[in-house]
């Protein structure tokens, strides 16, 4: 059998339809029906749109990343759906459209769009629906192993990075020595300290002023200084507002309480808190800051944020400068072996996921011929 991929435009094959607004919300229970926006299921209803199988993909917004959906579902006017005609598999134009070159039909405006027409009216190779679902079995196998791995490493740097925060805790407030005495702090989240050691308020080891806004035309890709915003790195300018070691802690939004080491010349944000100190080492009061939840203190709003003041006044561990110095020298050899393996994997999830792709092209384009590739496997 021949593989037997002709030219063909997408509208010979499907119709992309559009989504329209839901006339009844429900809640969610084993009768709703989901509804879909360009980020996925949001809302729930008590009538279907459309009975699938169907591919959905994002008409303005999240543009592409498909779906495939079985069974009765709604899309709001941000989702197309697809009516697949009879003699072609739906799972094959689900792995088609994966590899679909959205930017060359996208809207260059303040929000992305595309056109339901334009994905029709695309030329392609396809072959024949027996070919198609060969083809779609073959990737359901191989798509299902390389999502089981990055799984797996994904959970591993989840494990990895609890036990950094694990780790830095327990140096912070314990100490490397099993051995010595302890005695109570007083402080719930510190529990016992070294007898050696004291505690103390944040207020007295450290300064926290907010940030500089910048007007977000003035954040570019690339650039001679940093521009952190909430705890993360958010692009480049061509001005600074701070020069040496600080640490940095979000002060609004997702990363909200998220502590960053940061040294040299960068723009600090309004989002941003920057904490400076001469009393202890800068390197120090990063892990003490992270060991810390600062989230949680952050006021309940629709933006929630932490108040400075609020921080300040917190209590934190204080061991001798001989001991902090030791126990940083232990951390930031710790943290780099840490962050080196939570890198690798990141590397890795990148490369699989890219594997991944790369597979759905060759596989959907004819370019491996995944028949031969079965029967190796059944060999």
């Amino acid at each position: 059998m021949s593989l037997g991929f002709k030219k063909s435009k997408l509208k010979y094959h499907l119709k992309v339809k559009s989504g329209r607004e839901i006339t009844n919300e429900v809640n969610c229970d084993d009768n709703a029906i989901d509804v879909y926006g360009s980020g996925g299921v949001f809302k729930y209803t008590d009538k279907k749109l459309f009975t699938g199988p169907s591919v959905l993909f994002g008409r303005k917004g999240t543009i592409g990343t498909p779906l495939y959906v079985q069974g009765d579902f709604w899309t709001v006017d941000t989702m197309y759906y697809t009516d697949i005609y009879s003699g072609n598999s739906p799972r094959f134009f689900y792995y088609l459209l994966e590899v679909f070159p959205w930017n060359q039909i996208v809207t260059q405006t303040a929000l992305p769009s595309i056109v339901g027409s334009e994905v029709e009216n695309y030329e392609t190779n396809i072959p024949c629906e027996e070919v198609q679902n060969i083809i779609a079995n073959y990737l359901d196998g191989k798509c299902a192993e390389i999502e089981s791995l990055l799984k797996r490493k994904k959970n591993l740097i989840l494990l990895l990075e609890q036990q950094r925060q694990s780790i830095i805790t327990e140096a912070v407030t314990k100490g490397l020595n099993p051995n010595v005495k302890m005695k109570d702090s007083s402080v719930e989240w510190i529990g016992e300290i070294p007898e050696g050691w004291n505690t103390i308020k944040l207020k007295f080891v450290c300064e926290m002023k907010s940030g500089t806004s910048i007007d977000s035309v003035n954040i570019n890709e690339s650039g001679e200084y940093r521009v952190y915003g909430g705890g993360e790195l958010r692009g480049y300018t061509e001005d600074y507002t701070h020069d040496g070691e600080y640490v940095i802690v979000g002060r609004q939004g997702a990363n909200c309480g998220q502590a960053t080491y940061v040294s040299g010349k960068f723009w600090a944000t309004e989002h941003a808190v920057v904490v400076s100190t001469k009393k202890v080492e800068v390197n120090w009061l990063y892990y003490i800051l992270k060991s810390m939840n600062l989230n949680q203190y952050s006021i309940s709003a629709a933006q929630p944020g932490i108040a400075v003041s609020t921080i300040l006044k917190l209590i934190i561990p204080h061991p001798p400068m001989e001991e902090q110095k030791e126990l940083l020298s232990y951390l930031i050899k710790y943290d780099e072996e840490i962050s080196h393996l939570i890198n690798n994997t990141a590397l890795q999830i990148q490369k699989l996921k890219e594997y991944r792709q790369s597979l759905i092209y060759e596989a959907v384009t004819g370019k491996i011929d995944v028949r031969d590739m079965e029967l190796d496997e059944v060999r």
